[in-house]
């Protein structure tokens, strides 16, 4: 089997980590080994891959960039025989504290999600790879306040694409929304769709989303109500109908957890999310029919604070990132049961925040 790279986007603040590291993956171990670190880089907290899988994209999350008020969006090459990056440029996503990014199917197009500015931009990408000024941004208003410290205003969290590179769907724990956008890849807009737009359960936080492989069901996970919810979805016009929500949480637990990453199995039968505070990947099973969930168990990170984590393409193995522990544990996945069996392997990166996997060869 093919080499991979994995590339981890980490939090600098404290100076602990020194930018974005890359490792190369062995295809069919899953052992990793660090072959790079690109630094100069200021709090490359979510990345992202081009299509064309020549560039990464990491989104600065700081308060301002260059001395211009908002956070930044930044464009590397990438040199896959080394795993090494060459930057290209930056530009301002205008908004502070940018927290996500994807990059459109046809790779000319950047979205971002700007958490603590509660907006959202697009930025055009040229064929060099480069990044263009904003072509749209869209500031969002407003505030549930379910939550006061968390929803006293609109926070952008994920910006997620369809299947069909039609729609972009922004999860907005601040006003507890997935706020539905069309977007015109000809002019380089969004066009809010309020009719497909979901309001989540009040006070639930939506962060992030995914979309099961047969396109027909989506799923959230919701930060501050620590809930995984599953909906029925409408290619036609991104409509989302909820069939469950059940918690990320074993009964009968009473400490502090938020939630922070979801991720559907490649063979579409489970789906996992992260608990920082619980520490563990909670397991999920889904009904085939109706796409409803059903609760598995969990299993421990082996580390404290898991973020993001990634499932490799052919579900052998599962990655979790322990923001605060500086490790990422390798889970073997039983695509049967969907149980996570560590397989004893840790690599250590300090601060990791974003794992993105990328074929070689």
């Amino acid at each position: 089997m093919a080499d991979w790279l994995m590339f981890v986007g980490t939090y600098t603040r404290g100076g602990g980590s020194k930018g974005i590291y890359v490792f190369r993956m062995d295809g069919e171990s899953g052992a990793m080994t660090q072959v790079h670190v690109e630094e100069g880089i200021s709090n490359p907290s979510f990345l992202a891959v081009h299509p064309s899988q020549k560039y990464l994209y990491a989104v600065n999350e700081v308060a301002e960039s260059s001395g211009v008020p908002g956070g930044a969006l930044t464009a590397y090459a990438i040199d896959a025989s080394s795993g090494k990056l060459e930057r290209i440029n930056q530009q301002s996503t205008g908004g502070a504290g940018p927290c996500h990014v994807a990059i459109d199917a046809t790779g000319k197009y950047a979205v971002v999600a700007n958490y603590s500015g509660g907006s959202v931009c697009m930025l055009p990408i040229s064929e060099d790879g480069s990044l263009k000024p904003s072509s749209h941004f869209v500031q969002h208003y407003g505030g549930t306040k379910v939550n006061p410290r968390r929803q006293e205003k609109a926070h952008a969290h994920s910006a997620n694409l369809s299947p069909d590179n039609r729609f972009a769907i922004i999860n907005d724990l601040g006003l507890d929304q997935l706020r539905v956008y069309e977007m015109d890849l000809g002019a380089g807009k969004l066009i809010f769709k309020e009719s497909s737009s979901v309001k989540t359960v009040p006070g639930a936080g939506p962060r992030h989303f995914d979309f099961h492989p047969n396109g027909r069901f989506a799923y959230v996970i919701n930060e501050l109500g620590c809930t995984v919810a599953a909906y029925r979805y409408n290619a036609a016009t991104a409509a989302m109908t909820m069939t469950n929500a059940l918690s990320t949480l074993p009964k009968g637990y009473k400490g502090e957890n938020t939630t922070a990453d979801i991720h559907v199995s490649p063979n579409g039968r489970f789906v996992y999310g992260s608990n920082r505070g619980h520490n563990t990947l909670a397991i999920f099973r889904i009904n085939q029919s109706d796409g409803s969930i059903e609760f598995v168990g969990d299993q421990s990170t082996g580390g404290k604070t898991p973020r993001n984590f990634a499932i490799h393409p052919d579900g052998k193995y599962l990655y979790a990132a322990n923001q605060d522990s500086d490790s990422i544990i390798q889970f073997e996945v039983n695509q049967s049961t969907g149980e996570l069996m560590p397989v004893g392997r840790e690599i250590r990166c300090p601060m990791p925040v974003c794992l993105k996997l990328m074929p070689l060869g």
